[in-house]
């Protein structure tokens, strides 16, 4: 299997995330979904140039990102964001990205369950018929009930794909969510294996994998068994100690704007030192080798 991982959790410079990938044996990343953020050239070039691949991207849905958003021009405007995802995607050499469909943090809805289906139904449609166009995939990813209130589980995912109903939608499932939502974890892998698009690794308590509680061999396993031989996301986010047992924290030595940081806080992390989160990348990958990735 190949090892890649998400870039959002620490705003730092693209070059200094690239280096530690490859200096820690990663096989690529999947880029942070902030197409404007990033000079698609330069990326690329310096992916080529550690030989790492770019996988592919994460939509990062903050606050007015919302494709079941009860104001259409939300919505339109939310379309035209993962358009230019499914875009920046083809320009990195990748070939998906995944899509969490409203927005992270909000768990009231607007609407009637029929009309976000609907609508979430017509604006993935449209997402998805412009990825086509370039190439890209799409993998649906259900979040726990406390960061969305519409998509959670693996089968709701699956019938969410049916309806849209473009061959280039599949699924992404997350360990750290399907723990907490599924009756059982090992099974909803086995039932949406199928359609996997990525899976998303980090522990049940959100950590790296390796450093909470979660059976990491079993889970590989499961899923070589269930056919599935994509790649492993490493997306850990970890929790900040506000009580007197924290550590002294180092300065994190990188700045990020107030919409990342925000939604960075909004996980339960903060911004930390580069070698403490080298630390975890490095537990990450480790770990997961070791357990048959």
């Amino acid at each position: 299997m190949n090892v890649c991982m998400h870039n959002w959790m620490r705003p730092e410079p693209i070059e200094r995330t690239i280096e530690r990938l490859a200096a820690l044996g990663y096989d690529g990343i999947q880029i942070m979904g902030e197409p404007r953020k990033y000079d698609h050239q330069q990326v690329r070039a310096l992916l080529d140039k550690h030989r790492l691949q770019c996988f592919g991207s994460v939509s990062i849905m903050i606050r007015g990102r919302d494709l079941l958003h009860a104001d259409p021009y939300y919505r339109d405007m939310a379309v035209a964001y993962c358009c230019e995802i499914a875009d920046m995607v083809a320009n990195l050499g990748g070939n998906f990205f995944t899509l969490v469909p409203s927005e992270v943090g909000k768990v009231v809805a607007m609407d009637t369950p029929e009309q976000e289906w609907a609508w979430a139904v017509e604006g993935i449609r449209k997402v998805a018929k412009h990825a086509k166009t370039r190439g890209v995939k799409i993998g649906l990813e259900p979040l726990n009930r406390f960061e969305t209130n519409f998509l959670n589980r693996h089968d709701q995912a699956i019938k969410l794909m049916e309806d849209v109903a473009e061959e280039n939608v599949g699924v992404c499932l997350d360990a750290f969510h399907i723990n907490i939502e599924e009756d059982d974890m090992y099974e909803a892998i086995r039932k949406t294996a199928p359609y996997l698009v990525d899976f998303h690794v980090a522990d049940n308590n959100r950590r790296a994998p390796g450093e909470g509680a979660i059976d990491w061999s079993k889970l590989i396993s499961t899923l070589k068994e269930a056919g599935y031989n994509g790649q492993l996301t490493v997306e850990f986010v970890v929790p900040f100690d506000r009580s007197p047992l924290a550590h002294k924290m180092e300065d994190a030595g990188t700045t990020a704007t107030e919409a990342e940081l925000k939604f960075i806080r909004d996980h339960g992390s903060d911004l930390m030192a580069d070698a403490e989160y080298t630390k975890h990348c490095e537990q990450a990958i480790k770990h997961l080798r070791k357990s048959g990735a």
